[in-house]
C-alpha cells in the first residue's frame, strides 16, 4: 500500500479542515463521504473529488476506505467507531470521543482488540514546543499546574446543550485538560464550580454553565487548576502554566517560556499540528507502527474521563477521584 484510502463520517468545518490539510499530503487518497446533511455530504464530494454515501454503513461497507476520519459531535459517537473498528477500518475519531463512559470504555476495548492503527484529535502534542516541554519536564518535580480555556461561544447550538457537547470542559477546554495529562500525569481528585452567568442572553435555550473552576490534586502529589469560560469574546487565553521548585513552564499557543537558573527564554515554532498529526496518522498506518501517533484513542479516553469526573464534581458538589 502506498496510498491510503479514507473516509469521512461528518463533513462540518472541522472536518473540511482535516480534508483540506489531506490534501497536502502525497499517500492520502479521499474516497467516500457521508453526513447527516445530503446536501453538505455531495458538495463536499463534489468538491474532493470522492464519492458521497447515503448511511455510515453503507460508506463502512463499501471497501473503499482503508482509514476513517470520525468527526461527528460528541453526541454521535460509539457505534461508528465500532463498526470500523470491526471491520479492520483504521480510525481517527475526533475530540471528545463521546459523552458517556461505558460506550466509551467499550469502544475502546473493540479497538485495542480489533488491532487498527487509531488516532485521536489531540493536535496540540504535535506542536514542538510541547515536544520540547515534555523532553525538559522528563526529570522535573511538578508541584503546581494551573491551565486556561477563556474565550466566546462557538455557533453551533448544540453546543450550547450540555447533553449534546457535555459543556465546554469536554467539549473544548478538553485540549488543556489533555496536555495537563501529557505533560504532568495523570489526575486523582477533583473538585469543581461551574455557574451560568451570562449564556442565557446569547441563547435562551442554553443549558451549559459558561464558567468553571475545577481544582484537583495529581497522582505524583501535584496540585492544580483549570479555568474556563466560553462568554469572553473579547479575551482568549489558551496557556498552561508549570511550576517546579527550581523552574517556571509555560505553553501559550505556540510558544513556550522556561525560567530557570539558565535563564529566562523564550520561542516560538511554526508547526502545522493538524498537518503533523494527519501525516503521523497516514504514517502508523503505512508503517504498521501505533506508536507513530501521539495520541490513540486510549488516551483520549482518558482525558475525557477527566473532564466528565470534572462534570460530575460539579454536579454532586463534592470531590471526585478520576478513573
Amino acid at each position: 500500500m502506498n496510498k491510503v484510502k479514507i473516509g469521512f463520517i461528518g463533513v462540518g468545518g472541522m472536518a473540511e479542515h482535516h480534508i483540506k490539510t489531506l490534501q497536502k499530503i502525497e499517500e492520502a487518497e479521499l474516497t467516500a463521504i457521508y453526513d447527516v446533511n445530503g446536501e453538505r455530504a455531495a458538495q463536499v464530494a463534489g468538491t474532493y473529488g470522492a464519492n458521497a454515501f447515503e448511511s455510515a454503513q453503507a460508506l463502512i461497507d463499501s471497501g473503499k476506505v482503508d482509514a476513517l476520519f470520525v468527526c461527528t459531535p460528541p453526541f454521535a459517537r460509539g457505534e461508528i467507531e465500532e463498526l470500523a473498528a470491526s471491520k479492520g477500518i483504521h480510525l481517527l475519531a475526533e475530540k471528545p470521543v463521546g459523552l458517556d463512559r461505558e460506550t466509551v470504555r467499550r469502544v475502546g476495548k473493540t479497538i485495542a482488540d480489533s488491532g487498527i492503527i487509531h488516532s485521536s484529535g489531540y493536535c496540540l502534542r504535535y506542536l514542538e514546543t510541547v515536544q520540547k516541554a515534555k523532553a525538559y519536564l522528563q526529570d522535573k518535580t511538578i508541584n503546581l499546574v494551573l491551565a486556561y480555556r477563556i474565550g466566546g461561544l462557538p455557533p453551533m447550538k448544540w453546543w450550547a446543550q450540555q447533553d449534546k457537547s457535555g459543556g465546554q470542559m469536554v467539549e473544548q477546554t478538553t485540549h488543556q485538560v489533555d496536555l495537563v495529562r501529557y505533560l504532568t500525569g495523570e489526575f486523582a481528585e477533583v473538585q469543581s464550580l461551574y455557574a451560568q452567568r451570562s449564556i442565557r442572553q446569547l441563547d435562551p435555550d442554553a443549558t451549559i454553565p459558561d464558567v468553571g473552576i475545577v481544582s484537583f490534586t495529581m497522582r505524583s502529589g501535584a496540585i492544580g487548576s483549570v479555568v474556563n469560560s466560553c462568554v469572553s469574546p473579547h479575551k482568549g487565553h489558551g496557556e498552561l502554566e508549570i511550576y517546579g521548585p527550581d523552574y517556571y513552564l509555560c505553553i501559550n499557543g505556540k510558544s513556550l517560556t522556561i525560567h530557570d537558573a539558565e535563564g529566562n527564554r523564550t520561542e516560538s515554532c511554526e508547526t502545522d499540528f493538524y498537518l503533523e498529526q494527519d501525516r503521523a496518522f497516514l504514517q502508523a498506518i503505512l508503517a504498521g507502527r501505533q506508536d507513530l501517533v501521539l495520541g490513540g484513542f486510549d488516551e483520549a479516553a482518558a482525558t475525557l474521563e477527566a473532564t466528565l469526573a470534572f462534570n460530575e464534581a460539579a454536579e454532586r458538589k463534592s470531590a471526585v477521584s478520576v478513573g
